[in-house]
């Protein structure tokens, strides 16, 4: 029972559920550029290179090996860039979108920062109380001025 106490209150913490809302905008978020590559900009750099499409990119390292029948024997191994490409361009765009939203985020709390900074110099400052000791050295001074009238 404890360990499910435990566990409930581990989730109910507002960080946890606002790391598990981020993890799943980036997942939402994810498919968006996937989509935005495959099916706008590879098609454009195939269209560029005269590929039908951009998987059809590769360098054949060794070609197949492939016995009287016409069965495979050994497979091909080829090196797969149009696939490496659209993968960079992905990363790319998601870099891209994180840094605008980061550089939105920094500029958005320096415009606060300096909102706050720029209250507290227009609001004039109360004068400062006297500090307990103050307030009984001055009531030991007027005794004293008392006294000796």
């Amino acid at each position: 029972m404890k360990l499910v106490k435990e566990f409930k209150e581990f989730i109910m913490r507002g960080n946890v559920l606002d790391m598990a809302i981020g993890v799943i905008i980036a997942g939402a978020f994810g498919k968006i550029t996937t989509s935005l590559v495959n099916d706008v900009f590879m098609p454009l750099i195939s269209w560029i290179f005269g590929a039908r499409d951009m998987t059809a990119l590769n360098v054949i390292v060794r070609p197949a090996e492939v016995d009287a029948a016409g069965e495979v024997v050994k497979e091909a191994i080829t090196l797969g860039f149009g696939t490496f490409v659209a993968t960079i361009i992905d990363f790319i765009l998601v870099a891209l979108v994180v840094f605008v939203i980061v550089k939105g985020f920094n500029a958005a709390r320096a415009k606060a920062e300096a909102k706050k900074k720029a209250e507290e110099e227009a609001a004039p400052e109360a004068p400062a109380e006297p500090s307990v000791e103050e307030q009984l050295l001055t009531e030991i001074r007027d005794l004293l001025k008392n006294k000796n009238q």
